[in-house]
């Protein structure tokens, strides 16, 4: 087993030794095998590194930093030859040849599920002291910059730049805001990857204390290769860990899909639908690309600070599956919005089985965490959520089963639910949810713990159970659900058009079988769900049958028959709405609670004013006994090792006791005030 040292003072014709270190990551990447340590010395590396072999389960490769000061791997390359063009207005040229396996001011950023724009936007950015600026379509609006009116920081885009790809060389405009670019850091995107292997099937791989930073990968969706400024591409067991990544123009760490993954376009249109594209990506990973847990996944990827990264932080499909993702700080995911598509998130995960998302911090993002297709398995625990524009929590067509468990959900909209067969326990939701359900796509469950495909279905929704959650309401007196597109995001649009579209309300051009429904805080939202107490309507007499109405028996015919839902133990404070289904909850109209978020040091606060009013509202633990299986996949709720739940520890730990459970996240045992801060 080989120790290889890299040094900006090395040499790669060097040893590699500590004494005679090699000048360059790659060197010892290109080398190092099973068992081997590569350790990196302070300073800048301006390189990919494309690792050559993997490890093995017994003799990982280790990628770490030496400790002896800040290393940092970027896909970027210092410019210092700018000319002043007058009025802020600075422009360079450089060679083509500086690029790396493509020019990114050339190649535009594309891919299924990227909304159009306004313009073109390309892969390529400048960074103003490792701050990326703002293309624009023009050069005279890099003389004359307007802010950008989807951009959450919206002074930021006033720095602006245009680029001209030449035969040979690249022309950049850029505007600075008054800043000399010969005398502070200036910098472009060269390189596609930080740390990638450009071969699938490299395993066990840790990388280890670096900072990852200007990378320019191209948009990652489900249905094609999926591109991070890190990630082990189609690999099993990496350990990506106590990393700062930033500045990725999609995302920052990728698990998903390998090369050779998609469907070519035709004339600039696909020829089958999105559903059936993907259906097809999976079963192609299933029959050829070796998408088994002995084969893929399996990773950990923890304690990473994660942000700055336009399209997501954390993405991948499939590749993700069996993984552990936990301790990551991640923020500012999306906050550009040049161009905007369904795939930003701060997590975007599909497929995520067995995947565990614990202990995270995710705030100021476009949305939390978004878990598409085939959630199952996956558990979501100890995480807290804030400041998040759509939502903290957006769980799209999966089956379940799938367990979300103390959190805190702390941003305007707390939940968009579009599945079934969701468990939630121990929750403090202080927002608002959207429950709906999806008839027109169908899509894959599993054998429990594996990927074999178990069957497919549709989305009828429920299949749903609440327990021990406390709702914290903003005391709006308004109780009605609001109409809202797919993709709309809170503080809604203005809807001024009453009296249009035959009295329906005008969805901003989204067809009206679009609309979702904006419920206030609470579980109002499943009143229209059948009870798991109530009696099956294939238990039915057939008066009663007939009693259900023509619709209700339609759709009970034809398989579209809304799944029944549990509910217990939630305590709703503040004018929090309590469903039908739990008609003796307790409910208090004082808050009880005060948050207090602070978006921009990344903390909050939760003062528990009033810990006698949280207790006494449930009596039971939640147990996987409790939960039962969900109705599809008929698969319990359980750890990955097939071992039941039983949430007998709070969000910090602290053992609760057998009965008369506090809900909510925390165990409370006084009758004094308390406070707990995060981040």
């Amino acid at each position: 087993m080989m120790e290889y040292h890299v040094s900006m003072t090395g040499n790669d014709q060097a040893k590699g030794t500590a004494e005679a270190p090699f000048r360059t990551i790659q060197r010892a990447a290109s080398l190092a095998v099973a068992g081997d340590t590569v350790i990196v010395h302070a300073g800048v590396y301006r390189e990919w590194v494309n690792p050559a072999h993997g490890g093995t389960e017994e003799h990982r490769i280790v990628y770490r930093s030496a400790g002896d000061g800040e290393v940092v791997i970027t896909g970027a390359e210092r410019i210092t030859d700018w000319k002043d063009e007058g009025g802020n207005v600075w422009s360079t040229e450089v060679p083509n040849s500086i690029f790396s396996v493509r020019n990114p001011f050339e190649v535009e950023l594309a891919g299924d599920w990227l909304f159009d724009g306004a313009f073109p936007v390309h892969l390529g950015d400048v960074y103003l002291n490792g701050k990326s600026l703002y293309e624009t379509d023009s050069v005279d609006k890099v003389r004359k910059p307007e802010v950008w009116p989807d951009a959450k920081y919206p002074g930021d885009s006033l720095l602006t730049w245009y680029a001209e790809v030449g035969p040979s060389t690249t022309k950049i405009w850029a505007n600075f805001g008054g800043k000399d670019p010969r005398k502070e850091n200036v910098e472009i995107s060269v390189r596609p990857f930080c740390f990638w292997p450009e071969k699938p099937g490299l395993d066990y791989i840790t990388v280890s204390g670096f900072t990852l930073r200007q990378a320019a990968p191209q948009w990652a969706p489900p249905t094609a290769f999926q591109e991070g400024l890190i990630g082990p591409h189609w690999s099993k067991g990496w350990i990506i860990e106590n990393n700062h990544i930033y500045e990725s123009k999609s995302v920052g760490i990728s698990l998903g899909t390998p090369i050779g993954t998609g469907h070519a376009t035709v004339r600039g249109k696909h020829m089958k639908g999105g559903t059936q594209r993907e259906q097809e990506v999976i079963l192609r990973a299933l029959h050829t690309g070796g998408w088994h847990k002995d084969r893929v996944g399996s990773h950990i990827v923890r304690n990473n600070v994660i942000h700055d990264c336009e399209q997501a932080g954390i993405a991948g499909h499939m590749g993700g599956a069996f993984s552990q993702i936990y301790g990551n700080r991640i923020y500012n995911i999306h906050h550009k919005r040049l161009r905007h598509g369904a795939e930003v998130a701060g997590i975007k995960l599909h497929a995520a089985l067995d995947t565990q998302i614990r202990e995270n911090i995710i705030y100021s993002c476009y949305r939390g965490l978004w878990l598409d297709w085939q959630a199952q398995g996956t558990r979501v625990s100890r995480n807290v959520f804030f400041d998040n524009l759509s939502e903290d929590l957006f769980v799209e067509v999966c089956h379940g089963p799938y367990m979300v468990d103390h959190n805190l959900f702390l941003s305007l909209m707390n939940f968009r639910n579009m599945s079934q067969g969701g468990a939630f326990a121990h929750n403090l939701f202080a927002g608002r949810f959207v429950v709906q359900s999806e008839l027109t796509r169908t899509t894959p469950y599993h054998f429990p713990h594996e990927t074999a495909v178990a069957g497919y279905s549709n989305i009828t929704g429920g299949d749903d159970r609440y327990y021990n959650n406390v709702f914290l309401g903003d005391n709006d007196p308004n109780k009605e659900p609001v109409p809202i597109t797919f993709f709309e995001h809170l503080p809604l649009k203005p809807r001024d058009k009453a009296g249009e579209n035959d009295g329906k309300p005008v969805m901003d051009g989204v067809p009206d079988d679009a609309v979702c429904w904006l419920h206030p805080v609470g579980l109002g939202s499943y009143d229209k769900h059948p009870n798991v107490k109530d009696k099956p309507w294939w238990e039915y007499t057939k008066e009663e049958f007939q009693a259900l109405g023509d619709e209700a028996v339609r759709q009970i015919i034809i398989g579209n028959a809304v799944l029944p839902v549990a509910m217990g133990g939630n305590l709703y404070l503040g004018g929090a709405v309590p469903s039908r289904h739990e008609p003796d909850a307790k409910i208090h109209e004082q808050r009880a609670i005060d948050v207090e978020t602070d978006p921009a040091q990344g903390k909050v606060r939760i003062r528990i004013l009033e810990p006698e009013r949280l207790r006494g509202a449930s009596a039971m633990p939640v147990t996987t006994d409790l939960l039962g299986s969900t109705y599809h996949a008929e698969m319990k709720y359980e750890n990955p090792d097939g071992t039941p739940y039983r949430l007998d520890a709070d969000f910090f730990g602290n053992r609760r006791p057998d009965a008369d459970v506090t809900p909510g996240p925390f165990e409370l045992s006084g009758s004094s005030a308390v406070e707990f801060e995060f981040g």
